[in-house]
């Protein structure tokens, strides 16, 4: 089926593994933590128990580097029954300072794609995670003068996405989201009549994950890299 883009006003482009690297780091975090905690249980268990705590504080910490701290101390402490060494807390501290102070690695084709989008459309930054990092982020790429402006969103569901279409007072068929996530940046928009495409990146945390069923019947557009999206909208 095509799918006609020419109302589009608005194009909101998720951040994490669409414009830059980022799952990527959070997966070696990981590994550290793994080997940090690996006298106390499996890497396996280590990993899936650090998961559990994760989704299980979503609704109080929210996503992005400190909330992933924060769960990982806790996982640590009920791992090691509480015996983990302080040392071994603050090891842990410092795998999260030392994400949040990674370089901003950029994907291929995404300057040259703003800076082609950027005169015609009004772009905006539209992710999750804590705003201080993402924005953050945004400075060290360089990328801040192609986009009218950053929306940190606590989640990106559907009356998420609706409560921002009110806000740039446009209507669902003139909104255009890009991103990496199915589940986040795709599906919630098309329930809403709004327009998504999907820019996949090589690896996918599990909580964004989506069954086949999920997506069946779902309109949008799948693209390999962030420059076929000049194909589309040219």
């Amino acid at each position: 089926m095509e799918i006609n883009y020419q109302n589009i006003k608005v194009i909101g482009f998720d951040a994490d593994d669409t414009l830059w690297v980022n799952e990527t780091y959070f997966r070696e975090a990981e590994m550290e933590f793994g080997n940090l905690l690996s006298e106390y249980e499996t890497l396996n268990t280590i990993d899936q128990e650090l998961f559990k705590k994760e989704i299980d504080n979503l609704p109080m910490y929210g996503y992005g580097v400190k909330a992933f701290v924060l769960s990982m101390v806790e996982s640590a402490l009920e791992q090691s029954n509480y015996n983990i060494s302080t040392k071994s807390i603050e090891a842990i501290l410092n795998i999260g300072k030392d994400m949040l102070n990674k370089p901003v690695e950029l994907l291929d084709g995404v300057e040259d794609v703003l800076k082609v989008l950027s005169p015609k459309y009004r772009l905006i930054l539209a992710t999750k995670g804590d705003l201080l990092d993402q924005e953050r982020k945004l400075e060290k790429s360089g990328l801040t003068k192609y986009f009218h402006h950053i929306e940190v969103l606590s989640d990106k569901k559907e009356a998420n996405y609706s409560k921002l279409l009110n806000h740039l007072d446009i209507k669902p068929s003139e909104f255009l989201m890009i991103g990496n996530s199915l589940k986040s940046d795709v599906l919630p928009l098309v329930n809403i009549k709004a327009h998504a495409i999907h820019v996949p990146f090589h690896t996918t945390w599990a909580h964004e994950q989506v069954t086949e069923q999920e997506t069946n019947g779902k309109t949008y557009k799948t693209i390999n890299t962030l420059r076929d999206l000049l194909k589309l909208l040219n």
